[in-house]
C-alpha cells in the first residue's frame, strides 16, 4: 500500500513538473502565434496544387502584429477571401480555414486585445512587400540634432 502511495505521489509530482511551464496565452502571444499560422497556411495555399488557382486571386500580405496598418490590411484581405471570384475556392477546406483564422486574428486585434497590443511602426508598404522601409523622419531628426 505504501509503494502505491509513493508511486502515485511521484506521478503527481512529475505531472506537475511537466505542466509547470504551461501558462495561458496572452493576447499578444495568441496574436503572434495566429499570425504565424496564417502565414504558414498561406504558403501551403500558394504551393498546394488544388489551391494554387485560388491563391492567384489573393493579394500579397505579410502579417506583422506590430504594424499599425495590420487592422486595415486584414480587413481588406478578409473581404477578398470572403468574396473570392471563384465560388469553388470559397468552399475549399484550406480557404475556409484561412478565412476563420483571419477573422479570429482580426477580432483579437480589434476587440479582444484592443489597446493591449503595441504598434512599433505604421509602415503599410511593409505589409504589402514584406520589407520595412526606414523611417526617414527619424533620420532627418538625427541630422538636425547633429547640426546643432
Amino acid at each position: 500500500m505504501t509503494d502505491m502511495r509513493l508511486g502515485l505521489a511521484a506521478l503527481c509530482f512529475f505531472s506537475a513538473l511537466l505542466n509547470y511551464d504551461c501558462t495561458p496565452p496572452t493576447c499578444y502571444s495568441r496574436a503572434l502565434s495566429l499570425s504565424k499560422e496564417i502565414m504558414t497556411l498561406l504558403d501551403k495555399i500558394h504551393t498546394f496544387r488544388l489551391t494554387k488557382v485560388c491563391a492567384e486571386g489573393l493579394p500579397v500580405i505579410h502579417i506583422d502584429v506590430h504594424n499599425a496598418c495590420i487592422t486595415n490590411k486584414l480587413r481588406d484581405f478578409l473581404y477578398v477571401v470572403l468574396n473570392h471570384p471563384d465560388p469553388n475556392c470559397r468552399e475549399k477546406p484550406r480557404m475556409v480555414l484561412l478565412k476563420q483564422k483571419i477573422q479570429n486574428l482580426y477580432n483579437i486585434i480589434t476587440r479582444v486585445c484592443y489597446r493591449d497590443l503595441v504598434f512599433f511602426t505604421d509602415d503599410c508598404e511593409a505589409i504589402d512587400t514584406g520589407r520595412s522601409s526606414p523611417n526617414l523622419a527619424e533620420d532627418r531628426l538625427q541630422v538636425l540634432q547633429e547640426d546643432r
